[in-house]
């Protein structure tokens, strides 16, 4: 009586038969690979960023220009800056951000100046250095104005080393 075994064998290319340690051994290499490719595939669309209509970082769409009086400050809290309409009628949009440490800068109603808490820089309302240690202005965000609409888009940091006219935007 002849026995029939279940085994089959696996043969490589070459001939020589695969063994069952060398098999285990491709396919959890393959399970490993293929986790390792959806773990990366979850952390770059983890740190892909997210921007909302409205939020900062994208274009904000802020309101109307009869809305902002003239010589007014409007913090703009979810854009992290102030829309400040100037006595001419023209607009900045100032990030809040101090130039010395990164620390945010409020607006001092009573002084009429933005006063950083951090080492007492002062700007004034169109964001020109008062009192260092700030090195240089505050930075701006672009604005357009279309059909009366003001829109500011907080995706993109306006560096100066000055304050200047050509800056402001009007209507």
């Amino acid at each position: 009586m002849q026995t029939t075994s279940l085994h089959t064998t696996i043969q490589t290319e070459t001939g020589k038969p695969v063994s069952r340690r060398d098999a285990l051994k491709t396919i959890w290499a393959a399970l490993g690979g293929m986790v390792a490719l959806e773990f990366t595939g979850l952390a770059l669309a983890y740190m892909q960023p997210r921007l909302a209509q409205g939020e900062f970082g994208s274009v904000m769409s802020v309101g109307a220009v009869e809305n902002f009086p003239n010589n007014s400050v409007t913090h703009i809290p979810n854009g992290r800056f102030y829309l400040v309409r100037l006595a001419d009628g023209g607009f900045l949009a100032v990030y809040q951000r101090c130039t010395h440490l990164g620390c945010s800068v409020p607006w001092d109603q009573s002084q009429g100046m933005f006063v950083c808490p951090c080492h007492n820089s002062q700007f004034s309302p169109d964001g020109q250095v008062l009192n260092p240690p700030a090195p240089r202005p505050l930075d701006l965000f672009p604005i357009t104005i279309t059909d009366g609409m003001i829109e500011v888009d907080t995706g993109v940091s306006i560096t100066r080393e000055t304050a200047h006219l050509a800056q402001v935007v009007y209507p």
